[in-house]
């Protein structure tokens, strides 16, 4: 989405242009669960990109998962190796000179791939996985142990962005209805967000009792946050 005005016709110079123009949704989504973890709403800078990543560590409990992927934004590599990485010294060698500095390394079992997108006449024609962190054949083992996925994509997040722009009313393209105040559009961005976890029921994540009748779950009751569908005053309570 967009505040005020569209990005193109943003001036760098002018200080009131910094909370105009483009307006990312940086997110950490779990697609086994349909969950929203973490969501940092801003400016597509290196700053946001580590915020995400470090709140979704917290939120985690700082655990090494099983696969992260992402599109090929430069500055996530860096803000995963910032956050899951460990500072390592490499030994002396004895030989002359100034000794190498110590460097941040992926920690062990850490598996993280981008999505490489090949296009042709702006259509994506094909998907290539490219391996970040830990071995191909540790990523392509993830891949084959998800219980939604047989390949890397950014298709689950993409899906939920269409879902947050049907209830978010500022994000929908080529609409009278976007943002003024850039302070606001965070705000309703964290509300859509986060309330979907536990408001929102998920069609594709129902499923049928002893008496086969379907029954609505949310991404929180799926991931074994809580036992029912919240209403938006209880959430909000």
């Amino acid at each position: 989405g967009f505040v005020g005005k569209k990005e193109k016709h943003c001036n760098d110079n002018d200080p009131a242009d910094s909370q105009q123009g483009d307006n990312w949704d940086h997110v950490a989504y779990d697609p086994e669960h349909r969950l929203v973890i973490s969501v940092v709403p801003g400016k597509r800078t290196v700053k946001n990109v580590e915020k995400l990543v470090a709140d979704f560590k917290n939120r985690t409990g700082g655990r090494i998962m099983n696969l992260m992927t992402s599109d090929e934004y430069k500055p996530y590599k860096k803000a995963i190796l910032k956050a899951y990485g460990k500072k390592t010294t490499p030994p002396h060698t004895g030989k002359r000179g100034r000794p190498k500095g110590s460097r941040r390394v992926a920690a062990k079992g850490l598996k993280y791939a981008t999505v490489h997108k090949i296009r042709r006449k702006g259509r994506v024609v094909k998907i290539d996985l490219r391996v970040i962190f830990g071995s191909k054949a540790e990523v392509e083992a993830a891949i084959e142990a998800s219980a939604v996925s047989t390949v890397i994509n950014t298709a689950f997040v993409e899906r939920h962005n269409g879902t947050d722009r049907n209830r978010n009313a500022r994000k929908v393209r080529k609409s009278y209805c976007f943002s003024k105040d850039w302070d606001v559009h965070n705000a309703m961005t964290y509300f859509t967000m986060y309330s979907y976890n536990f408001c929102w029921p998920v069609r594709t994540l129902r499923v049928q009792d002893r008496n086969h009748r379907w029954l609505s779950r949310t991404p929180a009751m799926v991931a074994g946050l809580t036992d029912h569908i919240w209403s938006l005053g209880e959430w909000l309570g």
